[in-house]
């Protein structure tokens, strides 16, 4: 058989072979997580682990009286027994409705069960790219959110 048809066979022959194989199981990290960083502006944040090492963040907006900012997105890699990533969000200014800042957090954690301990720091760049804050550090405590 070849073309088209050959491909899907390909796959299926390759998911079976992922059956019960270790090397074929997700990462312990994928799924959501609620998540305490004490010395962010807003401490409670919710953040999403996804097959594919790409990652969401997100907190109530209302957070900061000063800015209001995205929530985050970003990219995840296992790193012998922790998880590294960054993820990106930008603000910006309540009063002027302005861009405010570009803020970057890199984030290393250890995940045990349904819960993560680790650390993260974060810098904050301007619209040129100039760095304006940071790095600021904090740590971080997760939750697995199950049904």
């Amino acid at each position: 058989m070849t073309g088209p048809r050959r491909r899907p066979l390909a796959a299926l022959g390759l998911a079976a072979l992922c059956l019960g194989l270790p090397a074929c199981e997700q990462p312990t990290i994928v799924g959501v997580w609620y998540v305490k960083a004490p010395e962010a502006p807003f401490q409670y944040h919710m953040f999403a682990f996804h097959a594919d090492g790409t990652m969401q963040q997100a907190n109530p907006d209302a957070g900061d009286p000063n800015t209001s900012d995205s929530n985050g997105m970003g990219v995840w890699v296992p790193e012998g027994d922790r998880i590294k990533g960054k993820f990106v969000e930008v603000t910006a200014d309540r009063a002027t409705r302005q861009f405010a800042s570009r803020g970057e957090i890199s984030f290393s954690i250890k995940v045990t069960g349904n819960a993560f301990s680790g650390t993260a720091n974060a810098i904050f760049y301007d619209a040129e790219g100039h760095r304006v804050r940071g790095p600021l550090a904090a740590t971080l405590e997760g939750q697995r959110v199950a049904p």
